[in-house]
C-alpha cells in the first residue's frame, strides 16, 4: 500500500549557517534529496524549502523550515495535517549536544532533549509520538558558550567523520521509509567517533535528557 512520509531536516536558513554544527538536519536532508534526484523549492505557505519525491513505491517530502528554530512547528504541522500525514510518519533530523560527532540515533519517540526546534514540533504536533533521528555534534569545551559552538563551522579534521554520519543518516532514513523504524534503529544506529562509546543506558538517558539546546 502506497503512503506518504514526511522527513523534516531542522537548521538555520541562510548561507552564514550554511556548513554549521546546527545544520546537519539540513545537510542531511541535501543528501537524501541528491540520492533521489530531486529539487529544492521555496513553499510560502509553508515558510520551508520543500523536495518531493519517490521512493520504493511511496511518496516522500522532504522540508527544510525556514523560520526561526523554536518556530518550526509552524512550518512542520501544517505541513503533515495539509498532507494527511500521521505523526508516526514524520522523521525529524535534528542535532544533539548530548551525542558526540559520530554518533547516529533514530528513535520512534521521546524527549527533546531541550532542543527548541524538537520542543516547537512537538507542541504543535500535540505529542511526542513522532520518530526522530539525532546525529551527534558533540559539546564544546567547558570555556566555550554553547551558541557559538553549535553556531560554528566544523573543523576539517571532522569532515570525513561528518560524511560518514551523512551518508548514513540517508541510508537510515530509507530503510525506515522502506522497513520501518525498528530494522532502521537495528540496521544504523551506532557510534562512529572514535570516543568511548555510550552504554545503552546511557543512550536512553540522552534521549530523555533535558539538557541545553539551542
Amino acid at each position: 500500500m502506497e503512503e506518504a512520509f514526511l522527513i523534516v531536516g531542522l537548521g538555520n536558513p541562510g548561507k552564514d549557517y550554511a556548513a554549521t554544527r546546527h545544520n546537519v538536519g539540513f545537510m542531511a536532508l541535501d543528501r537524501l534529496a541528491k540520492r533521489l534526484g530531486i529539487e529544492w523549492e521555496a513553499s510560502k505557505k509553508f515558510t520551508s524549502r520543500l523536495a518531493k519525491g519517490r521512493q520504493d513505491g511511496n511518496t516522500v517530502f522532504l522540508s527544510k523550515p525556514q523560520g526561526y528554530m523554536n518556530l518550526s512547528g509552524q512550518s512542520v504541522a501544517p505541513l503533515a495535517q495539509y498532507y494527511q500525514i500521521p505523526n508516526g510518519r514524520v522523521m525529524v533530523v535534528v542535532d544533539d549536544l548530548d551525542l558526540p560527532l559520530g554518533a547516529v540515533r533514530m528513535r520512534p519517540s521521546g524527549g527533546t532533549g531541550g532542543h527548541r526546534g524538537l520542543d516547537s514540533i512537538q507542541g504543535l504536533l500535540g505529542k511526542d509520538d513522532f520518530p526522530r533521528l539525532r546525529l551527534g555534534i558533540g559539546r564544546p569545551e567547558s570555556n566555550r558558550d554553547v551558541s557559538s559552538f553549535v553556531l560554528g563551522k566544523f573543523a576539517e579534521a571532522e569532515t570525513e567523520l561528518l560524511e560518514k554520519v551523512l551518508e548514513t543518516a540517508a541510508d537510515q532514513i530509507a530503510c525506515w521509509v522502506l522497513q520501518g523504524i525498528g530494522q532502521a534503529m537495528n540496521n544504523y544506529n551506532g557510534d562512529f567517533s572514535p570516543t568511548e562509546k555510550k552504554t545503552d543506558d546511557e543512550i536512553r538517558r540522552d534521549d530523555h535528557s533535558e539538557g541545553d539546546g539551542a
